[in-house]
């Protein structure tokens, strides 16, 4: 299990490249994450929900994503509470301070979903969630230290080394930590090194007893892989390009990666826009994002101004693409009328789509294959929405059930994510922004493949694969100066491709 000094430490690409490494090997791996909190959900096949960095990193194993890698998903849909998604599918919802009252319940999927994933697997890699030792959550833990005791699997710790405090981090850990836990942690890897990385390790492995099992260094690639939340959403990109794509950073915001692919566009410079700034007049596309809280969203839209940037953007004749929760928003109005999202409610809409949307059941979860009707270009991507919308703009669907155009064709919305993956649409939808844009072809699924395999490259320089696994691998595995900590026998020994 690989946990980490805090949240975006870098464990879930950790996880990833050594999923890819391990797979090249010859071996069978399986990624897993016992509680995710996060926004950012992909659909597995069948039918259920899990974070997007589960299903990178079954990506990174070569394997389909499936609702048993992550067990417990909780999606924020307000200040202090979130939908609670076990095993695939919607459990029910819960404030912050009683959900860890519910963790003794959850327990039992948590450890099946993991039994299910040992039964399948040689290695399985968990990777945990923010720090095991923080002291608000420790009691009914199920997404650390919790599940590495009731699971009973090792543990390396990652600390990210790019903040400063490398030594501190690890040590700080250590301390509050209870004894039956430090003697779980078999060792400290230094992840996004920029300095110099022996020194911290020998003082971490003076002060804890812990090795040094590594030193990774920044990984610039990262940018194309899918980041978790929007604690990693990178603001601005392509600042020099000309054909303007402005995001909303709505507080809600959900699957956002549906937009990284417009990252790797040349001529595509893609803004998202924080809270009191204006939408810029000289965008070309506005895109209204997902969201697990689409009247909450909606009204902090209105709350920034940004419906009267929508609107004078669409009088000058601007392109508008409503995914998911931003397409709901497009619409004449949304109502709530079960109270899923919080309290009873109804709003009106932007009004940029003749269509009303009802927040009701049951969940659609679903990956589609489908080709667009506009320019017949080949999508796959998957579903992940409460409700349904219904209205005269729907008579002009152009992508998936439900999916709706105005009648002037400036304004678009639909509920399938992952569309601007597939390269032909995206170059399409680039053409209808922009008509006069000449073909550009870029490879988006290449270059995620290219950006695992460099990944894993990278990981393996970094880390101690043979004080972890048993074999040789790591850059670092015959140099001195890496720390001291226990006798150096591997974590795992693997023989004809199972672990022992």
């Amino acid at each position: 299990m690989l946990q980490g000094t805090g949240s975006d430490v870098g464990k879930s690409l950790l996880v990833a490249g050594l999923a890819r490494a391990l797979t090249r090997r010859g071996l069978r791996v399986r990624p897993f994450k016992p509680q995710n909190m996060s926004n950012n959900a992909a659909a597995t096949p069948d039918g259920g929900e899990i974070g997007r960095a589960q299903a990178l990193q079954a990506r990174a194993c070569g394997v389909p994503p499936s609702v048993h890698m992550n067990p417990v998903l909780l999606k924020p849909q307000s200040e202090t509470g979130a939908q609670i998604i076990v095993q695939g599918q919607v459990w029910g919802s819960s404030a912050a301070r009683q959900y860890r009252s519910l963790t003794p319940s959850l327990l039992p999927a948590v450890l099946e979903s993991f039994a299910r994933m040992q039964a399948e697997a040689d290695v399985v890699l968990v990777e945990g969630a923010g720090s095991p030792a923080e002291a608000n959550l420790r009691a009914g833990d199920i997404a650390n230290m919790g599940f590495a005791e009731a699971a009973d699997v090792p543990v390396i710790l990652a600390v990210d080394a790019s903040r400063g405090g490398a030594a501190a981090q690890a040590i700080g850990t250590h301390a509050l930590l209870s004894a039956s836990e430090q003697a779980r942690v078999r060792g400290v890897v230094l992840n996004k090194t920029t300095g110099a990385a022996p020194e911290a390790l020998a003082l971490i492995a003076t002060q804890t007893g812990w090795a040094g099992l590594g030193a990774v260094p920044w990984f610039a690639q990262a940018a194309t892989l899918p980041a978790e939340d929007s604690a990693s959403l990178r603001p601005d990109s392509g600042a020099d390009n000309p054909l303007q794509v402005v995001v909303p950073r709505l507080p809600w915001l959900a699957n956002f990666d549906d937009l990284d692919p417009l990252r790797a566009e040349p001529d595509v410079h893609l803004r998202f826009i924080p809270p009191g700034y204006p939408l810029p007049a000289d965008a070309d596309l506005i895109v209204l994002a997902g969201s697990k809280a689409t009247l909450a969203d909606l009204e902090a839209l209105r709350a920034q101004g940004w419906d009267v940037d929508l609107r004078a953007h669409h009088r000058a004749g601007g392109r508008i693409l409503g995914l998911c929760g931003g397409y709901q928003m497009l619409g004449r109005s949304v109502a709530d009328p079960q109270g899923v999202e919080g309290a009873r409610q109804a709003a009106e809409g932007l009004g940029l789509l003749a269509v009303e949307t009802v927040l009701e059941g049951p969940k659609t979860v679903r990956p589609v294959r489908l080709r667009d009707r506009l320019w017949g270009c080949p999508v796959t991507g998957y579903e992940i929405h409460l409700g349904r919308t219904q209205g005269p703009d729907t008579a002009r669907a152009w992508l998936g059930e439900g999916s709706a155009r105005s009648a002037e064709g400036r304004v678009m919305g639909t509920y399938v994510h992952g569309l601007l993956a597939a390269d032909d649409f995206r170059a399409a939808l680039l053409r209808w922004v922009r008509p006069g844009r000449r073909a550009q072809h870029h490879d988006w699924e290449g270059r995620v493949e290219a950006t695992l395999e460099a990944l894993a490259d990278h990981v393996e320089r970094g880390m101690r694969m043979d004080r972890i696994f048993g074999f040789g691998g790591g850059v670092r595995g015959k140099k001195e100066g890496w720390g001291g900590g226990p006798p150096q026998t591997p974590l795992f020994l693997i023989f004809g491709g199972r672990r022992r």
